[in-house]
């Protein structure tokens, strides 16, 4: 079943323009009929098209259609033209910018920012909410989620204290939309949770109807599908009070999608069907298609296979008339799925094998992920075992790389969100305390002239306070750099970390998942040999394909122990890299001599020996890459509270400069390790000078 669970964002805009609604779909373009006006004067009316990632139902006032005709862009250009430093004139930029906001959003930004700095000039609070709700949706079509979640925090400042609980209540249904696309979803329901409190104390009905829907897609989300259709229930409610057939479709479709997960098939198709009566009388074929693919995944859990198929067929027949690629996708993936289930596996290769380039294409890995994992099941269905485990390890792969991205990015977000907090509190109490002081020296120079004629003394001892006071800024200042670094070291930290931590759950899974696995097929293998009469010729051929599956063997576990060697974790550094120099030595590539002394019993943290072994790993991959070396020399020695390591080569030696334009992630991997150990470095190489040699001191 496709997750089409719904958000909404809203902005308010100063007349004289009048609203419209705008609804975006996820993965999809569609169209709908706009009206602009100047002053009560019609302008013209117009369609226009929009693609975002995700589904968001928008009221936005004051927008202009994709001017593909040029006479409408010359009204708005002939209205700029006349119009006088004012505050039309922020909301004519705007709506000027609108017009390229599909085609060039360079230009589209240009005349933003022109109609921010306007607004600031005239402090006209609601232009700035305008250009904060123009932008953000050029920022959210780019996935710059970021940056839009900033200035949606800046239009809550910005409004904060005022007592305006509408500019409220939109600000924070737009902040909260902004998190819920970085996937932090309490702190997205937090803020719909605000601003429906803000639309309830002024009874703002379709404010109440966003927040209410947008917690139903949080909750839907969370897998709470209860909640989410407590929430959904009461949004439809407003929307059907409102006779806004938008926000019905909206509100119907997270209905539908809750009751769906909760087995409430019945009632999922009847609210789909009417989801597929409003899409024909608003003449909208994305919403139709939302209710015909509804309605096929409910068929589908019922085992009605015909009815299924046939609403899946004629997604895809109207999805490619439209254009719809995303909806094509859909429809090939139910369709692909059900023949599955019915074992008519040559019909559903016809819809995975087309289906996988065009996911690639769209860029939809969720869904990409679902057809390797379909591809393989297919190929095992078939027999086809060898195709079968090749679309199986890119599923597992895939899957693997997004709930790690998703749970890494989520720890480390927080991480580091938590230490910015703090150190930002104390950048700006640093701050405050050099205003203070700053503003005390101006008030002391303008009283020591004063009595500058009466009170030599006086001047003197002014002189001497100024002169502390600047020794005192300087210190501050420094302990501002100093916190700066901190933080820098901070996030540098929390990167390491999940690096570390994501290589070995990778060796993990790849050793006793995939090793297993071939070990395995290895075991069944052996067992045919010996149960099968094959000519010399077959048993020769056999044997060679055992062979291969030994080396894959091999391969595979080099691998995951190059990733985390276990002689890291059981006997510490020393024996790790021994047995890393040890390796490279058998492999062929180039000679290492490995060297230690009064290492053996180096208490040093893990996470320290992780470093300094993934910097003498890298340091030599270098060399082994760069360096035309045939031999190597590795020393790790400890004198008294210092650990000294040196790597040289006899190589053809470097311009040592050229590392500070090196755009490589090698060298960068190794200087971020080496601050995070606050290490010296000492780099000797040049150019025709036989080797290179890389000393490195750390304080232990």
């Amino acid at each position: 079943m496709n997750d089409r669970t719904n958000i909404e964002q809203v902005c308010i805009i100063a007349s004289p323009p009048k609203g419209v609604f705008f609804l975006f779909r996820k993965h999809s373009i569609f169209v709908l009929q706009t009206m602009f006006t100047f002053n009560g004067q019609l302008l013209f009316t117009g369609m226009k098209r929009l693609r975002l990632s995700i589904l968001v139902l928008s009221t936005i006032a004051a927008c202009i259609a994709n001017a593909q005709d040029k006479s409408k862009e010359d009204s708005l250009w002939k209205l700029l033209q006349k119009s006088s430093t004012d505050t039309n004139r922020v909301l004519l930029l705007l709506q000027y910018g609108e017009l390229f906001e599909t085609g060039n959003t360079d230009t589209a930004m240009f005349y933003y920012k022109q109609a921010k700095a306007l607004a600031e000039q005239l402090q006209y609070k609601k232009g700035l909410s305008a250009y904060t709700s123009y932008s953000i949706v050029i920022l959210n079509n780019q996935g710059k989620f970021r940056e839009a979640l900033e200035l949606c925090k800046e239009n809550i400042q910005r409004w904060e204290g005022t007592g305006n609980k509408q500019e409220m209540a939109a600000a924070y249904i737009n902040v909260g939309s902004e998190w819920q696309y970085l996937s932090d979803l309490e702190t997205a329901a937090d803020s719909y949770i605000k601003a429906l409190q803000y639309a309830e104390q002024i009874n703002h009905q379709n404010y109440q109807r966003v927040a209410n829907n947008n917690l139903a897609s949080v909750f839907n989300s969370l897998q709470q599908y209860d909640k989410g259709l407590y929430y959904a229930l009461k949004a439809l409610q407003i929307a059907q009070a409102l006779k806004n057939e938008y926000a019905i479709a909206s509100s119907l479709i997270n209905i539908a999608t809750s009751e769906t997960s909760l087995k409430k098939n019945d009632s999922a198709l009847l609210h789909f069907k009417q989801v597929e009566m409003l899409g024909e009388s608003m003449q909208d074929d994305i919403i139709r298609m939302d209710g015909w693919l509804g309605q096929a995944d409910n068929f589908k859990a019922l085992q009605k296979w015909a009815e299924a198929e046939k609403l899946y067929k004629n997604t895809i027949t109207l999805a490619k008339k439209s254009e719809a690629q995303e909806y094509i996708l859909y429809g090939c993936m139910g369709i692909s799925d059900l023949l599955l289930k019915t074992k008519q596996y040559a019909a559903a290769e016809t819809y995975i094998t087309p289906s996988i380039p065009l996911a690639l294409s769209l860029g939809t890995r969720l869904e990409l992920k679902d057809l390797y994992l379909r591809a393989s099941e297919l190929n095992e269905a078939i027999g086809n075992a060898g195709a079968a485990l090749t679309w199986h390890k890119k599923f597992v792969l895939l899957n693997d790389s997004l709930i790690n991205e998703k749970s890494t990015a989520n720890i480390n977000l927080q991480e580091i969100k938590y230490e910015t907090s703090k150190k930002q509190t104390q950048i700006k109490e640093l701050e405050t305390e050099k205003k203070v002081q700053a503003l005390t020296i101006k008030q002391k120079n303008i009283f020591n002239w004063v009595m500058a004629g009466s009170a030599l003394l006086m001047l003197l001892f002014a002189i001497l306070g100024i002169r502390n006071h600047k020794q005192k800024q300087l210190l501050q200042l420094q302990r501002i750099t100093e916190l700066e670094k901190e933080k820098q070291l901070l996030a540098t930290e929390a990167v390491l970390k999940g690096q570390e931590e994501e290589r070995t759950r990778l060796a993990k899974d790849l050793h006793d998942g995939l090793g297993g696995m071939l070990s395995g097929v290895k075991f069944s293998f052996n067992n045919m040999r010996d149960n099968l009469i094959m000519t010399p010729e077959n048993l020769q051929a056999f044997q060679r394909g055992l062979d291969m599956l030994d080396s894959s063997i091999t391969e595979l576990r080099r691998v995951a122990h190059s990733m985390m060697p276990e002689a890291l974790m059981k006997f510490g550094l020393n024996a790790a890299l021994k047995d890393f120099c040890t390796g490279i030595n058998s492999s062929g590539v180039i000679k290492v001599v490995y060297q230690s002394y009064g290492i053996d019993d180096l208490k040093i943290d893990q996470a320290a020996s992780v470093t300094i072994y993934r910097i003498v790993q890298e340091l030599l991959n270098n060399v082994i890459k760069h360096a035309a070396a045939t031999k190597a020399i590795v020393q790790v020695n400890k004198e008294a509270d210092k650990l000294l390591i040196t790597v040289e080569d006899d190589g053809k030696g470097f311009d040592t400069v050229l590392l500070k334009e090196s755009k490589g992630i090698g060298w960068t991997n190794i200087q971020n390790r080496l601050d995070y150990l606050n290490a010296k470095l000492d780099l000797q190489s040049a150019p025709g000078v036989n080797g290179t040699s890389v000393n490195i001191e750390i304080d232990i």
